[in-house]
């Protein structure tokens, strides 16, 4: 309830930018085999970005 307001962070967008983006990548594997791979090689980029603002911090 405290937490209604609270804006957050750029690695708590991130988070929730790859965690899309796995999930699409998964739904997206038995489908289109190519664009699974896209999907997952994206997620990976976004996590690289994530562990850089983490170490940064």
């Amino acid at each position: 309830m405290f937490g209604l307001f609270k804006k957050k962070s750029a690695v708590e967008k991130l988070q929730e930018k790859y965690k899309k983006l796995m999930e699409e990548g998964f739904k997206l594997q038995s489908i289109n085999r190519s664009d699974s791979d896209q999907k997952y090689l994206e997620a990976d980029n976004l996590l690289k970005e994530i562990e850089k603002l983490k170490e940064n911090s």
